[in-house]
């Protein structure tokens, strides 16, 4: 009955029944009583007359919820339909809401009780001002004043509306609002601004209520970023603002105006203005944060608004300094005050605040790098003048007085630099290699996840203090040495401390000369063991071990100068080997890894005062160094020895260490292998599969590091393993024919999958690791034929390993045109079977997607010959796969699927099936090709789509296709050549798919198309603003249309970094480190 009455527009609404209505959707009454309330509500929403209604409802009702719901009603309106209402229901709407904004605000009491309320109409008010402003209320501005001199709270009202004003066509109009009307908005604003700033100045010279100043602030924060200067600099507001900064309740909001006005920047009208700002508030600041205040501790005891108040000073320091520092390095007075800011600023960098901190670090990362690079120039003058900024003609012999200049400006900031050094010590971020963390209980612990945040926060303050390094070696050195020192007498002890000193000490690797880096490193490293041994308490020496391991395995190059300190580095890697505390090993064997591949030759050679080589020494003790090691960290440790071995140059003796460091697991594995001849089924048990399992992995570990050299190895093992691949082959086999689906996931025969899998993964890692020797092609490829090969095409698809087909395509890159008649026996095996498989949806089997399709580019690139001999029926399934690839949402798929398109494309164009391949596939392709580039879900390979594209286009003009690509049978008109006839073909195929662009438009394109063929950028970037056109891509992220410009600007980046010693790791860097 309530619900007919309601849905009765023609008359008032019954406002008690909605009252009531609204109360049982907000209330706690039935589901049911709820659901019957929304469904009313929800029909009254959508219906087109409920809006006459709203102010019959805001008039009688005192629900707040019923108001809230009717506005809702009016902002649908105000946003959709507001210019199509007659002039008279607009003006209406306006004076009412106008006039209750007033009415509620002009009193204390109904401004202070109905906020929410009042609050929301001025955000209706200001949706309507949107359409209305300037053209259809001039006079609003001027009203909005006028009211506002009338009383306080209405005042303050005011300032809440142009507050919201500004915001709505100055930050949120993107999107919402078409640019005309933005550009509209803003002039009209910026035109009347003279009556808001009057008004605003008025309000701060003349009221004493705080809420009304507050407010006031709060606006004019929001229009300082884009109101003309000279209501800034020209009036008395900067003035005025200065004089809230010493009281409290306006602190925060005095600071956040200012921080705008320094923020901004345009040449040096008003420095003075500038430096008068800042001297003024430095004077201000000493009497509300005294100089030798502790900030961090005080932010940590503070109130939320003093906290804010730290936050704020951070932001106005690095605003200030990023565009004005220069204005005051103009005299001792001014420099004197930038000092002390600089002193405040570095204080604040201290307070344990993520965001602070990241203020600013990002500041200081700015000015070393400006300090830095003025430095680094100081070779090439006219750069370094340019780089400070200095606008002055250089004269021969002005180099001097430049470089004196310079110098004055280093010795400037040496203090605050000294001091910068030593924050970014104590709080440095830790770097990816440290494995070993403390938990929130105060346990050392292994970490488990990587913190993506900490990570970007170590790489700017590693930057940041190898340009502070650069600035002055010599005090890097000492502030280090010193901390360390602090550390060894204990009045310093501290984990975090020790943590963050060493993080910083491996940081700066290779920044400094050489010389001056090993006797720094002798002295860290001495204290470092130093401390292990008279620390006590397993944490304690975990902590200490894991800041030995980071730190040496940072310094590659001092290592190989030092005999003496390698070994002894190496020697308490091992100790750390046997020591169970939690990712301490884990770490040994990573540092162990990262050494020997920079030093592997100082293990091979005999050292002065040694009997044997290293690595000899080594593997006599090798079972009792691992004995502690966990499976994966041995894998780990063989692939290690692995690159000692492989640097010995003596073939002889190569063979010796690599069957030293066999032995253990040959041994194993020639006991199975004789039990398994006596009795087969010794090899189903599950701790014995496991066993084989794991010397599999080691031989892999071995390989890897190995190469060719471990030809001796694998000959060994090679045809036992493929024996007991085939049995577990016919395991799995038969238990899933017997067990169904679901025995493929059992424990038993997934344990016998990751055997075969092993196995594959073994012949491919040494295949793809060996040399380019092909007979080693020939010994090992055919006895893989059947029991590999044969064995997938004779399994169930559920028992079909993936990895098959990538050790086929290791093997066709690595062999190439060498292996073209085993193609297709191989073609024969996998390609029938395994497009069944994966061709049914995009979703399973995704390893197998990836790796047919890298076996078919690989076939496609080095057998091309064996393509052309395809039967036609053939050469139509890989086309169809090679499509069904590149329309595939995953991403790598896709982009395999392009990479061998255009190898095919490229390969037929130059075949004597030229004319053949393009007359049955050309426009099937360009029609493909427009699809994917114009679905949004495949825009990151634009960049391919783009290259098949241009290759067809210079194809089909460049005239090398000599018969016609169209079917004469179907198409009656004899076009007068192949260039005609694929620009009509897309034409009307563009025409077709985008009916919201214009026949003209696409005509245009196409034959832009056409033009630019030539040159791949114009090529690019007209195809770029046709897809924005089409709105297929508009309000989207497009940046995967300009992923290429990234990458360049990236390498860019990396030249940069490579000029300057150390900002690149040296174990980052790729090069042999020859290690004579």
């Amino acid at each position: 009955m309530a619900a007919e009455k309601l849905r009765d527009l023609s008359q008032p609404i019954d406002v008690g029944v909605l009252d009531a209505t609204v109360a049982a959707f907000y209330g706690t009454g039935s589901k049911d009583e709820r659901a019957a309330a929304d469904q009313i509500l929800r029909e009254l929403q959508n219906n087109p007359d409920m809006w006459l209604q709203v102010v019959h409802i805001l008039s009688n009702t005192q629900n707040l919820n019923t108001k809230f719901f009717a506005l809702q009603v009016l902002e649908g309106v105000i946003k959709y339909r507001w210019n199509v209402l007659p002039v008279e229901q607009r003006d209406g709407m306006k004076n009412y809401i106008s006039d209750v904004i007033v009415k509620l605000s002009s009193n204390e009491v109904s401004f202070r009780q109905e906020r929410l309320y009042v609050n929301k109409l001025n955000i209706i008010l200001v949706q309507v001002l949107k359409h209305e402003w300037p053209a259809r209320w001039r006079s609003f501005i001027p009203d909005l004043v006028t009211a506002a001199k009338t009383s306080e709270t209405i005042c303050e009202n005011c300032m809440a509306i142009l507050k919201l004003l500004s915001e709505e066509v100055f930050d949120f109009s993107r999107g919402e609002m078409t640019q005309q009307k933005i550009k509209e908005l803003k002039q009209s604003l910026n035109s009347e601004f003279q009556l808001i700033h009057e008004l605003c100045l008025y309000v701060l010279s003349a009221s004493q209520r705080t809420e009304l100043i507050r407010a006031t602030l709060a606006t004019l924060h929001a229009f300082l970023s884009w109101i003309p200067l000279g209501y800034i600099f020209e009036s008395p507001l900067l003035e005025t603002l200065l004089k809230f900064f010493p009281v409290p309740s306006y602190r925060n909001l005095t600071l956040q105006c200012l921080t705008e006005v320094a923020a901004l920047n345009f040449g040096d009208f008003y420095n003075v203005q500038y430096v008068n700002m800042y001297n003024i508030l430095i004077a201000q600041l000493q009497t509300v944060l005294p100089t030798n205040t502790n900030i961090p501790n005080a932010y940590t005891n503070g109130s939320s608004e003093e906290q804010a108040f730290i936050q704020n000073l951070a932001l106005f320091f690095t605003s200030f300094y990023k565009f004005h520092i220069r204005v005051l390095e103009s005299s001792q007075e001014n420099i004197n005050s930038l000092l002390i800011g600089l002193e405040y600023l570095i204080n604040i960098s201290y307070v344990d605040d993520t965001e602070v901190f990241k203020v600013c670090l990002d500041y200081w990362n700015s000015l070393v790098l400006e300090l830095f690079e003025a430095n680094h120039n100081l070779e090439n003058p006219a750069a370094a003048a340019n780089m400070m900024g200095l606008q002055m003609p250089l004269l021969p012999g002005m180099g001097d007085g430049l470089g004196a200049q310079l110098l004055q400006r280093r010795q400037l900031y040496a203090g605050p630099m000294s001091k910068l050094r030593l924050l970014m010590i104590s709080r440095m971020a830790k770097p990816e290699e440290v494995l070993i963390v403390e938990d929130e209980n105060g346990n050392i612990v292994r970490e488990t996840l990587k913190d993506n945040d900490v990570l970007v926060q170590y790489k700017i303050m590693r930057e940041t203090l190898i340009y502070l390094s650069h600035l002055d070696h010599d005090d890097t050195e000492k502030q280090m040495l010193k901390k360390l020192s602090k550390q060894l007498n204990g009045e310093d002890w501290t984990w975090n401390n020790l943590n963050t000193l060493c993080w910083a000490i491996g940081s700066i690797s290779g920044s400094m000369m050489e010389e001056q880096e090993n006797r720094f490193l002798v002295m860290v490293i001495r204290d470092l063991l130093n401390l292990c041994e008279i620390t006590k308490g397993k944490d304690n020496k975990a902590v200490i071990a894991s800041n030995i391991m980071y730190v040496v395995g940072q310094y590659p190059r001092f290592l190989r100068a030092h005999w003496k300190f390698l070994k002894t580095v190496i020697n308490k890697l091992f100790e750390f080997m046997h020591e169970t505390h939690p990712g301490v090993q884990d770490m040994a064997c990573d540092t162990f890894l990262k050494i020997v591949q920079k030093c592997k030759r100082k293990f091979v050679i005999v050292q002065v005062g040694e009997n044997e080589p290293f690595v000899s020494e080594l593997l006599t003790t090798l079972p009792n160094t691992i004995a502690d090691l966990e499976p994966h960290q041995i894998h780990s440790f063989y692939e290690t020895v692995g690159h000692m071995i492989q640097a010995e140059v003596e073939i002889s003796k190569r063979e010796e260490y690599l069957q030293r460091l066999m032995n253990l697991p040959n041994q194993k594995w020639a006991e199975i292998i004789g039990h398994a001849r006596g009795n087969v089924d010794f090899l189903k048990d599950q701790d014995v599969i496991r066993t084989v399992l794991n010397i599999l992995q080691t031989n892999t570990s071995a390989a890897s590091a190995l190469g060719t050299y471990f030809l001796p190895q694998i000959t060994l093992i090679f045809l036992d393993m493929l024996n007991v691949y085939k049995m577990y082959s016919e395991l799995i086999s038969s238990g899933i024919a017997e067990g169904g689906p679901y025995a493929s996931r059992t424990s038993y025969v997934k344990l016998l999958r990751s055997v075969k899998r092993e196995t594959l993964k073994l012949i491919e890692t040494f295949l793809d690791k060996a040399e380019d020797q092909p007979q080693i092609g020939k010994q090992f490829v055919p006895p893989m034929m059947d029991p590999v090969l044969g064995d997938y095409a004779r399994n169930l698809p559920d028992a079909r390993e993936s990895e098959v087909l990538s050790l086929f395509a290791t093997i066709i890159n690595k062999y190439k045109g060498a292996m073209i008649d085993d193609v297709p026996r191989i073609f024969e095996a996998v390609f029938q079977c395994t497009l069944e498989m994966i061709t049914k949806n995009f979703e399973d089997y995704p390893e197998h997607r990836l790796k047919f399709f890298s076996l078919l580019r690989a076939i496609a690139t080095y057998c091309f010959q064996a393509l052309i001999l395809l039967s036609p029926e053939q050469l139509k399934l890989v086309m169809d796969s090679v499509m069904w690839a590149f329309r595939h949402t995953e991403r790598n798929i896709a982009e395999t699927g392009l990479i061998l398109l255009l190898e095919m494309l490229k390969n037929f164009q130059n075949s004597e099936f030229c004319n053949q391949f393009y007359r049955s596939y050309f426009v099937l392709i360009v029609q493909e090709i427009f699809a994917v580039l114009t679905d949004t879900f495949h825009k990151p390979g634009f960049k391919l789509h783009v290259l098949v594209l241009q290759h067809l286009f210079c194809l089909v003009e460049s005239g090398s296709l000599t018969e016609p690509l169209w079917d004469a049978a179907t198409v009656p008109y004899p076009y007068p050549n192949n260039g005609m006839f694929v620009r009509e073909y897309t034409i009307k195929l563009l025409g077709a798919s985008f009916p919201n662009i214009p026949a003209s438009e696409v005509t245009k394109f196409v034959n832009g198309l056409f033009e630019s063929r030539a040159d791949l950028s114009t090529f690019k970037n007209h195809i770029r603003d046709f897809l924005v056109q089409s709105k297929e891509f508009s309000a989207q992220d497009n940046k995967d249309l300009y992923a290429e410009e990234a990458a360049a600007q990236k390498e860019r980046e990396r030249q940069r970094m490579l000029s300057i010693p150390g900002l690149i790791a040296p174990n980052e860097i790729q090069d042999e480190m020859v290690d004579s």
